[in-house]
């Protein structure tokens, strides 16, 4: 009887952890166009990804997305009248990921209210944190940051904007000053910003025949 409930938790617990990362899903290649939704503390958005606009971006998006990187995540950084940033704090998950990088490219789609690009810090250095334009910030299209010129978009907000600029903007870029020590640490994070929301999970809609 003993060995029976050890051998149903083992097979529970298989089932609801998170699969191991596996390399092989770096290679994985993103639809030409698909729309991913974002369920979150404050509603549901959708946003549209065209490959064309940033292929190599898109693909790790699809990646992320489809691998469920940004379940239970927080937009960390929001600043009234110009970005709503997010991403994945949890070094055990991104770790494996970061070793296989994303090669800059040339911006094809600006950064226009709506649009969804990543963040990025010097040369190949888009990871998993991404940003959504709360306005038309077209000098990102061809600013010079750190040795790079600009952030490709890839994406754009479809349907539910209004939850996008409900996401609260109080603490502005102050999350900033503390994320690096605080960000691993979700709890403690959230106990110095306890009013910021968080993404539930993110998902590719299936397309209609």
């Amino acid at each position: 009887m003993r060995t029976f409930l050890f051998i149903i938790l083992i097979v529970f617990f298989s089932c609801c952890s998170k699969a191991v990362f596996q390399p092989k899903w770096t290679n994985d290649k993103a639809p030409e166009n698909f729309t991913a939704r974002f369920e979150t503390s404050k509603g549901v958005f959708d946003i549209q990804v065209n490959r064309t606009s940033s292929p190599m971006a898109v693909d790790r998006f699809y990646q992320f997305t489809k691998h469920h990187l940004y379940d239970n995540t927080l937009f960390y950084r929001v600043v009234p009248d110009f970005v709503v940033q997010f991403g994945n704090s949890d070094t055990t998950q991104t770790g494996p990921w970061n070793k296989f990088k994303i090669s800059d490219e040339k911006v094809l789609k600006s950064n226009i209210k709506g649009a969804l690009s990543y963040a990025r810090d010097g040369k190949d250095t888009r990871g998993n944190d991404l940003f959504i334009n709360l306005k038309n910030n077209s000098r990102l299209d061809t600013v010079n940051y750190n040795g790079v010129k600009g952030f490709p978009s890839f994406g754009t907000v479809v349907k539910g904007m209004e939850v996008v600029e409900s996401i609260y903007s109080g603490y502005g870029n102050a999350t900033m000053d503390q994320y690096d020590s605080l960000s691993p640490n979700r709890a403690k994070f959230l106990k110095t910003f306890p009013k910021l929301d968080s993404i539930k999970k993110v998902y590719i809609l299936k397309r209609r025949l």
